[in-house]
């Protein structure tokens, strides 16, 4: 894996190995983040990186809050249960050298501490088809995190209906991934 553009363009991350099965470690893969960083940048969410905070839930690696930061975020708080996850955030926030613009929160992403500062951005990328997202967007919300009008970007196997407090943008679809867009209302 590697940063696709900005500040750390290029630079490789920690190499992810087995992963973590058990912990469902599934990093979004380089072509669909280019993807989706591509279409966040480029039009009607105008440059929705520019000093922006970030929270990312379920964050696994890091690397969608780590191509914000590259981006120009100006905060990254990232949260994530497993331990591998959590080593592979800290070996690439030191890789990065950008642990002073970062958190790592290692929690569960559906019982939230209260928030220091409201995100603008949230990626949300729970294991695919266990519910867990909806389930996080209410915790996150509930704790304070997400600011009005933030935009979520939301990771899953299947096109995801807006919870109660969210509109629907729109959804793309890249392989078996579908990326649901959400505005806070």
């Amino acid at each position: 894996m590697r940063i696709i553009a900005g500040e750390f363009r290029g630079r490789r991350l920690a190499a992810v190995g087995k992963g973590d099965p058990g912990a469902h470690l599934r990093p979004t893969t380089d072509r669909v983040r280019e993807a989706l960083f591509n279409m966040l940048d480029g039009g009607r969410f105008g440059a929705p990186f520019d000093g922006t905070r970030v929270l990312d839930l379920f964050a696994g690696t890091g690397a969608l809050g780590l191509e914000a930061l590259s981006r120009g975020a100006a905060f990254v708080t990232f949260v994530e249960k497993g331990r591998v996850g959590q080593q592979l955030i800290r070996e690439n926030l030191k890789i990065l050298d950008c642990a002073d613009r970062a958190r790592l929160i290692g929690a569960d992403a559906l019982r939230l501490p209260r928030a220091e500062a409201q995100a603008d951005l949230v990626f949300l990328d729970p294991p695919y088809g266990k519910g867990m997202g909806e389930k996080a967007l209410t915790a996150a919300r509930a704790a304070g995190w997400i600011a009005p009008e933030a935009l979520i970007v939301w990771e899953e196997s299947a096109p995801q209906v807006a919870p109660e407090g969210f509109a629907l943008l729109e959804h793309r679809k890249y392989g078996d991934t579908t990326v649901t867009l959400l505005e806070a209302v």
